[in-house]
């Protein structure tokens, strides 16, 4: 996996770094960061940015049911009308389950949640407006080691909360554009 990391993002549109990992759940790990519309880490992006942490234990946890499990978070500005939409949260864990598919990512036990928040601003921060906002964290046991297909999926999920299509090789992508907040 770390050399995904030193091949770089598989996706134009967003940057892949890696970040200090967590180092007391698991004896091996490494975490990624993701940032749509090339940010680099350290600002998070106006579009969209998510987490990737991939834990080794060869004691297998319990829970795990295997000796590697994924943990990820991603989260993405939404407009307010989508984010009222009541199927929002059902078609943002199907993209997961369909990116991990589309790049055979093999994996058992997936768990999480699809979040909407939406919010209103008030007193001094009236001038934003109405706003919505998409997250979703999930986690899963690889059912092997080659997990680069598994952060390719991650990167889509990402890129995909964003606005932005699957990745597809020779399809050429437009710019993206965000509406800005009433």
């Amino acid at each position: 996996m770390r050399a995904f990391v030193a091949q770089g993002s598989t996706r134009s549109e967003t940057t892949v770094t890696e970040i200090p990992s967590p180092s007391r759940v698991a004896p091996h790990s490494l975490a990624l960061a993701a940032d749509v519309s090339g940010i680099a880490h350290g600002v998070d992006s106006d579009l969209g940015t998510g987490r990737f942490i991939a834990m080794y234990d060869p004691a297998e946890p319990e829970g795990w049911y295997g000796p590697f499990r994924v943990v990820t978070f991603a989260q993405a500005p939404l407009e307010p009308e989508i984010g009222v939409d009541e199927f929002v949260a059902d078609v943002t864990w199907s993209w997961l389950v369909d990116a991990l598919a589309a790049h055979g990512a093999a994996y058992d036990h997936a768990s999480g949640t699809a979040t909407k928040i939406i919010s209103r601003g008030y007193g001094e921060l009236s001038a934003q407006g109405d706003g919505a906002q998409l997250e979703l964290r999930a986690s899963w046991s690889p059912t092997d080691d080659d997990l680069t297909a598994h952060v390719r999926a991650w990167e889509d999920i990402v890129a995909m909360l964003a606005g932005l299509p699957p990745s597809s090789d020779g399809v050429t992508l437009l710019a993206p554009r965000r509406l800005a907040r009433d």
